[in-house]
């Protein structure tokens, strides 16, 4: 028998060498280029900071134009003017220049044009609410909302934008003030990883695993969804809006209405308007009953069953297993010498509670959904808990079984899985 020398030698030992330094640079490219990639989508201009949240009374939309000995000089006496104008619009009685400065909590400015001796600008002024309360009004009575997770989406050149980059309706509600509104907004700023968690895409979603770890993730109960579409009749000219309140993972309608502006100067007084329009029939729908956060997603994003569903669930096998043995009985009463055969599943023992791990193959969300719907409903489990989540890939999640796993095995095979078995875990796919 002849063998057969394998290739040896410095040449081919270079060769060897040179493809593995090859491939070890295009796999090293590769990576640079997909985090190249995920900072593209987090990076970049976005991300707009809310303003405070306070109780005092506010005035929004106070134009000013006035002279003064230089700029300086215009800017306080414009300052000055604005928070006579909004105390006159607050219905706020006569009061002396020094009484006012006195009740005025903080200037905001919303457009100004300043030039060598005159100011020419769009103000907010807030009032302090512990001193001039008693005078222009006490606060907003009534119960508060459930936190509330806010996404604003803006529809405009037949785009669809949430948090993926800065528009002027994210402006709008960060310079929004809730501070005497009923609802509890959580309102993020649309930076880092908010571009990616709160898009369009997610607003549309209809997947409760989903909503359930979106809403964790920022502490709230459920969705406010305000929605402007903005259509522009010709570059610099007039411009329609429409405005829809939606809520929950289910997007579903409140209200709607419609504002115009003249041209893109007024477009920011526009969305202003629209702002207090849309919290005002959050407030109503809140008064109504309607703004309530939806029960599906209060199981929350462990997965975990309530403990008062959980006594229920039991209390219903044992009452099961209770009117089969008395079924059992009475049929071998009525015939002791030919027993039948019992063609009823036997009632399962108490068995000793373990914990498994189950990989499951997920492609999109509505499989997520149906394999931890399908798990859930398997007998003997008592708790299903996701512990890794990978669109795309092979999502884990943990349980808690009364059996070994081998009956755990032939259950989900009883239900169309196709499943391996390994040390303590499963993995299962369709």
């Amino acid at each position: 028998m002849t063998a057969i020398s394998h290739p040896s030698g410095p040449i081919s030992r270079a060769s060897f060498r040179a493809r593995w330094v090859v491939a070890i640079v295009l796999a090293l490219a590769f990576l640079a280029g997909g985090y190249a990639l995920v900072l593209a989508q987090v990076s970049g201009d976005r991300g707009i900071a809310p303003t405070a949240s306070s109780a005092d009374i506010e005035v929004r939309g106070i134009e000013v134009d006035v002279t003064g000995d230089n700029a300086a000089d215009a800017r306080s006496k414009g300052w000055r003017e604005a928070a006579r104008k909004a105390w006159a619009q607050a219905g706020g009685p006569a009061v002396s220049d020094d009484q006012l400065s006195g009740y005025v909590a903080a200037i905001v400015i919303q457009r100004e044009r300043l030039g060598p001796k005159r100011y020419v600008a769009t103000l907010g002024v807030s009032f302090d609410r512990q001193r001039a309360g008693r005078i222009l009004g006490g606060a907003r009575s009534g119960r508060s909302s459930a936190p509330m997770l806010l996404m604003p989406v803006v529809v405009s050149g037949g785009s669809y934008t949430a948090f993926e980059v800065r528009n002027p309706w994210q402006r709008a509600w960060a310079e929004f003030n809730p501070g005497t509104s009923r609802i509890d907004y959580v309102r993020p700023t649309g930076a880092g990883g908010d571009s990616l968690h709160l898009n369009f895409g997610q607003a549309g979603r209809r997947s409760r695993a989903w909503w359930r770890l979106t809403l964790d993730q920022y502490g709230a109960a459920d969705a406010l969804i305000p929605i402007a579409k903005l259509d522009h009749q010709f570059p610099g000219g007039p411009i329609t809006g429409t405005f829809t309140a939606r809520y929950g993972p289910d997007s579903l309608f409140l209200d709607s209405f419609t504002l115009n502006a003249k041209g893109p100067s007024e477009l920011p007084k526009m969305l202003g308007e629209a702002v207090d329009r849309v919290d005002r029939i959050y407030e109503q729908a809140l008064v109504d009953g309607k703004l309530q956060p939806d029960p599906t997603l209060r199981v929350g994003g462990s997965g975990q069953v309530d403990p008062a569903i959980a006594r229920l669930i039991e209390i219903g096998r044992a009452i099961e297993a209770r009117d089969r043995a008395q079924e059992q009985a009475t049929a071998a009463a009525i015939s002791p010498e030919t027993p039948r055969p019992n063609t009823q599943t036997p009632v399962p023992t108490t068995a000793a509670l373990n914990s498994f791990t189950i990989q499951f193959a997920t492609p999109d969300p509505m499989s997520f959904d149906a394999n931890l719907s399908s798990v859930r409903q398997v007998p003997g489990i008592r708790g299903v808990s996701v512990t890794s989540t990978a669109m795309g890939g092979t999502s884990v999640m943990r349980v808690s079984f009364a059996g070994e796993l081998s009956a755990l095995a032939a259950e989900l095979r009883s239900r169309g899985f196709a499943v391996n078995e390994g040390a303590n875990a499963l993995a299962i796919s369709r």
